[in-house]
């Protein structure tokens, strides 16, 4: 038996892993306790003034917020660059889906995004 400390995400595990002789069949995974608490999520940002709109602006990957280009009250176009994420060392452009006028700006710069998470709203 061999003892290892194992860190994943801020987390430390103790894990014990038993060897012995390969049968071919697949080993059940080693117990594991964490010894810290994990991290609370991060408190969702804080929403600009006004009532959102009814066109939402949706991340198309999942990233962080690299830059805001867009301010609750401006006129957009189609297509026009609202909020631009990073993402494996990219950055994608996250455009208007249709004119209109930006209602509501949801995330920050920094902000972790998962796919299909709303960026902002349109009118």
């Amino acid at each position: 038996m061999k003892n290892y400390t194992i860190t994943v995400n801020g987390n430390v595990y103790d894990v014990v892993v038993e060897e012995g002789a390969s049968t071919g069949a697949p080993a059940a995974a080693p117990k594991a306790a964490p010894k810290a608490a994990p991290k609370a999520a991060p408190a969702p940002a804080p929403k600009a003034a006004g009532a959102a709109g009814s066109i939402r602006v949706e991340a198309g990957a999942a990233g962080k917020v690299f830059k805001v280009e867009a301010s609750v009250g401006q006129a957009m176009k189609a297509g026009d660059t609202v909020v631009i994420l990073e993402a494996m060392k990219m950055e994608i452009p996250v455009v208007a889906p249709q004119d209109g006028t930006v209602a509501s700006i949801d995330v920050a710069v920094g902000d972790p995004v998962e796919a299909g998470a709303l960026l902002a709203t349109l009118n």
